[in-house]
């Protein structure tokens, strides 16, 4: 019925694999955060992370950044393989931010 032997195996969206799934998807520290502000709305802050390639990872680091003292919303905009930007509403500061992606597994962009 299914010929398995000759089946194709696909890549994953990265060389490194999905962070969020493989056994070895904890990044390293996280590098300084690409921050740009938004002048109407000084409380809202857009940071670039790597490492993102699925929707999984997106719940993931929106979970996390949102449960800090401070958040009001956390949103990615996900690039699979690239720099997504994740959006940051309220008064946490940015290294807890940056900890909280840290922690997740995944990176904050460098510049």
């Amino acid at each position: 019925m299914f010929d398995i032997e000759n089946r194709t195996e696909l890549p994953l969206a990265s060389s490194a694999g999905c962070s969020c799934c493989s056994p070895a998807g904890h990044a390293q520290e996280a590098p300084a955060a690409v921050v740009i502000s938004d002048a109407d709305t000084p409380s809202l802050r857009t940071f670039g992370v790597e490492g993102l390639t699925c929707g999984h990872c997106v719940q993931t680091v929106e979970k996390a950044v949102s449960a800090l003292d401070g958040v009001e919303s956390a949103s990615v905009d996900l690039v699979a393989g690239g720099r997504s930007g994740l959006t940051v509403a309220g008064s946490a500061t940015d290294a807890a931010v940056r900890q909280a992606v840290t922690a997740a597994g995944y990176s904050l962009a460098s510049n």
